[in-house]
């Protein structure tokens, strides 16, 4: 079974305390949660916010009921607590007259669960986010050689823990074509009673077509008949139940910069290939180099995210054309990374870049060293 980075959630949970754990659905939350209470000394209850019961009682900010209900625990673990009203307060409730009760709640869709516990639970929460398989992860398992053969796996398939673990190709585009259908959406269209789901999907459609390309509202707009504030909603409402990442443009006041666009990368290659129907293997396919850029910025993202690695990660280009990929700025530090599924390291920065930026580190990132970047 392969190991996940918060394998051991007894380090994050705090008396007093809540831990969020946020992620996409079907990426493992459930299974880790189920993990650890398995091996805790500590006396626990798990309840569900699929629960119309819990529902009820979390929700009703009566403190009596609330504390006979966690009375003689160590621990209480709420899965899918997004569904249960107002879980902030309750939450809140609990940890406020039992400080010495450990609380984890799990959740699909952080701008739901997010909203909910915000404010309430200030000062009184830890969050951290489980993303699908990293590379990272994956390193614990195989060796860099049987990372790299399989690479192609991973840029068609993605990294959805079922689709990793299964061996089949046809059941792995079966998961996928699941989770397209019956699990991309759920999170938005239950919660913010979005009709048009037929124009969400166009969306998204578009957004998988330009991978690896700047993105701009007003074209999507144009394209999909809808108003560019709706974009912007809907592509906010992807971006919070963990659909999509966006990156902005880098900019150091160079006129010649464009921030005016950003780039969005899918969460998973996978999930990407499967709202486009594309699993033709590498021969047959005219997108590499979009598959090989979405894939890099992602487990770099899950590297960032998982070792807190703080900083702010942006795109650069300017009118000219030139370009990087990848910028990320650490303490007033600024590193660019090109992606290219080239082996061949002879690129160079680009000279407005190094002429602009002459202290900044500059690196391609290929198939052959991608490892050393994400892992």
């Amino acid at each position: 079974m392969i190991k996940r980075f918060y394998d051991n959630l007894e380090k994050y949970i705090k008396p007093g305390k809540v831990l969020v754990l946020y992620g996409a659905r079907r990426v493992g939350k459930t299974t880790l949660l189920k993990k650890f209470l398995e091996q805790t000394k500590l006396k626990y209850r798990l309840d569900s916010g699929d629960n119309i019961r819990i529902q009820q009682l979390l929700s009703s900010q009566d403190f009596k009921l609330i504390g006979e209900y966690v009375a003689g625990y160590d621990l209480i673990a709420i899965d899918e607590a997004q569904q249960i009203p107002n879980i902030g307060m309750g939450l809140k409730i609990i940890v406020d007259q039992n400080p010495k009760l450990r609380v984890i709640a799990t959740g699909s869709s952080s701008f739901d669960l997010s909203n909910q516990i915000g404010e309430p639970l200030t000062g009184r929460k830890q969050t951290i986010t489980l993303f699908p398989i990293a590379q990272l992860e994956l390193a614990g398992f195989h060796n860099r050689y049987e990372l790299k053969q399989q690479l192609e796996d991973f840029l068609i398939f993605g990294s959805y823990p079922e689709v990793v673990t299964t061996k089949s190709r046809t059941e792995k585009i079966k998961l996928l074509q699941e989770l397209v259908d019956s699990y991309l959406f759920k999170d938005i269209l239950s919660l913010e009673q979005i009709k048009n789901s037929r124009i969400l999907l166009d969306l998204v459609k578009l957004l998988a077509f330009q991978i690896g390309s700047e993105v701009s509202l007003s074209e999507l707009s144009g394209k999909l008949k809808i108003d560019v504030k709706t974009v912007d909603r809907y592509l906010d409402l992807l971006e919070k139940t963990f659909v999509i990442a966006r990156v902005g443009g880098f900019s150091g006041n160079l006129r010649s910069e464009i921030t005016s666009k950003q780039k969005y990368y899918f969460l998973d290659n996978g999930i990407r290939n499967g709202v486009i129907s594309q699993f033709n293997s590498f021969s047959d396919r005219d997108d590499l180099g979009g598959l090989w850029e979405n894939f890099v910025a992602i487990e770099r993202l899950k590297k960032r995210s998982y070792k807190n690695i703080y900083g702010n990660a942006f795109f650069w280009r300017t009118y000219g054309q030139q370009e990087i990929d990848i910028v990320e700025e650490q303490d007033g530090k600024l590193s660019g990374f090109e992606v290219k599924w080239s082996t061949k390291k002879d690129s160079h920065a680009p000279s407005e870049w190094t002429a602009n930026y002459p202290e900044a580190n500059f690196s391609v990132i290929t198939p052959d060293n991608y490892l050393d970047f994400v892992s």
